[in-house]
């Protein structure tokens, strides 16, 4: 599954000059059999006893005001194995513009629930229809810098479903392997400097310092995805559940 509405510029900031802290090589892959339609579907009817990673979003957002919102975090089974749905957004856009995210938004006050926020937002921005999503479960609440205390839905869809972006904030969809990013020797941290927006290695003092997660990919036809921030905190986040 694979759309596009038109390719754009890189945001001004790029995150892929910020310095690699280190590379998560000491922690396990997830199990093959793990990464099956069947088991996730039996892992989410279970209580979710795990510990999420508490992130510098998290942590750094505790003093600013939160505005509920819900990303679909979307499962494709193709007979590679599972993979993982993503978008990038629109190099136009006055937040968070030409970044890989998921589908997702606001709450609207008239949504009944979280799962309800993610499926509304995903047929506005990629035409998803709701009766081609499964929901499996929600992770919990991660809040972002910006002030969105978010829920990520975890969902089969239909690998069928005919997408159709709206080119106003998605420029592309792809999909990356869930074997890639539930293995952690492709999970990357990086610092930089809040104030100035600099690099910022550890060897720098009287610096404002953040830290981050980076998940790089590289598609069959050379395209290069960097997927990082929020998005790559919510895709750890997911490797720690199916880990545990």
């Amino acid at each position: 599954m694979n759309a596009s509405a038109g390719a754009g510029p890189r945001p001004p900031f790029d995150p892929e000059q910020v310095p690699l802290v280190r590379a998560e090589t000491d922690l396990p892959a997830v199990h093959p059999a793990r990464l099956q339609a069947h088991w996730l579907r039996s892992r989410f009817a279970q209580p979710l006893n795990w510990e999420p990673e508490v992130f510098e979003d998290v942590s750094f957002s505790r003093q600013t005001p939160t505005r509920e919102a819900s990303v679909l975090v979307p499962l494709v089974e193709r007979r590679q194995g599972l993979h993982l749905l993503l978008t990038r957004r629109n190099a136009q856009l006055q937040v968070h513009a030409g970044q890989i995210s998921f589908p997702g938004g606001s709450r609207d006050p008239a949504d009944s629930s979280p799962v309800y926020t993610a499926l509304r937002e995903a047929e506005e921005e990629i035409g998803l229809r709701p009766d081609q999503v499964e929901p499996l479960g929600s992770m919990p609440i991660y809040t972002t810098v910006t002030g969105y205390a978010v829920t990520p839905v975890v969902a089969m869809i239909d690998p069928q479903a005919q997408l159709r972006l709206q080119p106003s904030e998605v420029a592309e969809v792809f999909e990356v392997p869930l074997e890639f990013l539930m293995n952690p020797k492709h999970h990357e941290l990086r610092t930089w400097d809040v104030q100035t927006g600099l690099p910022a290695p550890a060897s720098m003092t009287n610096v404002t310092r953040r830290a981050f997660y980076a998940m790089p990919w590289i598609a069959a036809d050379g395209q290069r995805y960097f997927i990082w921030g929020a998005t790559a905190a919510m895709i750890r986040n997911l490797y720690r559940l199916l880990i545990a």
